[in-house]
């Protein structure tokens, strides 16, 4: 009798007369006399509280192996999963399937159809690492039961379908977005896990290093002007925002954002999600924001010289905007807003800084041990002498990747008067670059040689998030 998929109760020991287990407060003592006489035995039960239990529970779920068998089912609507009885294969695997997923804090999962099995992968700190595999003959259940929670169409298998589950694990809330597509071999499917129980990361929690870290506190603290966040898709730009709105959140300051969609909610602060159908665009949401009194508004991305322009125009009346731009470094914003039409004297007057990023893998805590670096290894991040590095070898909490969690590597460009005058003569990335490094400026693959000194990540990491030439 397995007691902890059917009873949601832990077995701690048991003997041939006793079975030792562990339940929370307020377990039902039906369900515990009814163990009692299936098993035979006398029943030792530790109570404990809710969250407590909750917590060992997802641990020894996402502990065990999910049994695959080739029969179809559905079930009811998910609620909380460590709560739910298994009531098919179908169910029983999606329900492992999240709570693994949830356990490993990944951000996806892909459920992808070829012709002798499907494939499960799990994104873990942005890469995607394999999981198992489920017969053909499954597929199909599991990918029914998914639409079936996110109100999805269950019959039309022709066309892509986009829908949202909200789930329980514990003590955590999960928002999944389900995005389904039919293949040749059958529908493909790619959950994005969101945890709204989880907290916003400050500032200190992004992993800046202490003198780029006061020049991002000085530039959140500026009373008007732009400051940007740049980097590729991914690249954590929309939380170093929200960090800075946090540092600067207060009762005193009308702080509204616009966004595609709002990746977080923050009390104090209003966020508007653009809709382009409705006509709710970047430009014209920004527009009405002007209309509403704000401090500081927070602009998702400036994607056309329209926003650009009414963006530069807030600042310069007296805003503090925030936003977002798609350039490789910091130097080259400057060079990106004069591409969308911004003239350098608007550029030199509204930007205040720029702060380009990536996100690295930090070195799992657990499996770390230090290592000599190799010559070559040493010659690709300009680095001479004796060094020690760090590398994780791979063990249960990091699922054998050596990695867990991650971190930015940052460059934090501020813009005094003399590169503002320098910006009027010239908007080319390489000649700013230069006057700034000269200024005491840092890039990120100088961050990043840091950053693997310290231990916190690896070269290999270094050299994967920072093309080094």
């Amino acid at each position: 009798m397995d007691i902890l998929k059917t009873y949601r109760i832990i077995p701690i020991e048991e003997n041939e007369t006793l079975v030792k287990l562990l339940a929370p407060r307020g377990y039902d003592e039906f369900l515990l006399e009814e163990i009692r006489f299936l098993s035979g035995k006398e029943l030792d039960v530790v109570f404990m509280d809710e969250e407590e239990f909750a917590q060992e529970l997802q641990k020894r779920l996402a502990q065990e192996e999910v049994l695959v068998e080739n029969i179809e089912g559905e079930g009811e609507r998910l609620k909380d999963l460590l709560l739910e009885e298994d009531k098919s294969p179908a169910v029983s695997f999606v329900n492992s399937t999240l709570i693994k997923a949830a356990t490993l804090s990944a951000s996806d999962i892909h459920i992808e159809p070829y012709q002798d099995a499907s494939s499960v992968r799990f994104r873990l700190d942005g890469v995607l690492h394999d999981y198992m595999s489920i017969p053909p003959s499954l597929h199909e259940s599991v990918v029914s039961r998914i639409k079936i929670l996110a109100n999805l169409n269950v019959a039309e298998r022709r066309v892509p379908q986009d829908g949202k589950i909200r789930v329980k694990i514990g003590g955590k809330e999960l928002d999944i977005r389900v995005s389904v597509v039919p293949t040749t071999f059958g529908e493909r499917v790619v959950l994005r896990l969101l945890d709204r129980s989880s907290t916003m990361l400050t500032l200190e929690d992004l992993g800046l290093l202490p003198e780029d870290l006061e020049k991002v506190k000085r530039l959140a603290g500026k009373p008007y002007g732009i400051v940007l966040a740049t980097g590729p898709t991914g690249s954590g730009k929309s939380t170093t925002l929200y960090a800075m709105i946090l540092q600067i959140k207060s009762p005193e300051r009308n702080i509204i954002t616009i966004e595609d969609p709002p990746e977080y909610q923050v009390k104090g602060v209003s966020q508007i999600q653009v809709n382009p159908k409705v006509g709710l665009t970047f430009a014209s949401g920004l527009r009405a924001i002007l209309r509403q009194d704000p401090d500081v508004i927070m602009v998702g991305e400036i994607r056309d010289s329209e926003t650009a322009e009414i963006a530069v125009h807030a600042a310069l009346t007296g805003h503090l905007v925030l936003s977002t731009l798609h350039t490789n470094d910091a130097p080259s914003a400057i060079a990106r807003l004069a591409d969308l039409g911004i003239e350098p004297f608007l550029i030199a007057s509204s930007l205040e800084g720029v702060i380009a990023q990536r996100l690295v893998r930090k070195v799992c805590p657990n499996c770390k041990v230090s290592y000599k670096p190799s010559e070559e290894e040493l010659r690709e991040l300009a680095l001479e002498g004796e060094h020690i590095f760090y590398r994780g070898v791979g063990c249960d909490a990091c699922m054998g990747t050596g990695y867990r969690g991650r971190t930015g590597l940052f460059e934090v460009l501020e813009l005094d008067e003399e590169l503002k005058q320098l910006i009027l003569k010239t908007q080319d990335a390489n000649t700013i670059r230069k006057v700034a490094k000269e200024k005491g400026f840092r890039d990120m693959l100088e961050d990043g040689v840091r950053k693997v000194l310290m231990g916190i990540t690896t070269p290999e990491e270094l050299i994967r998030a920072i093309k080094i030439e």
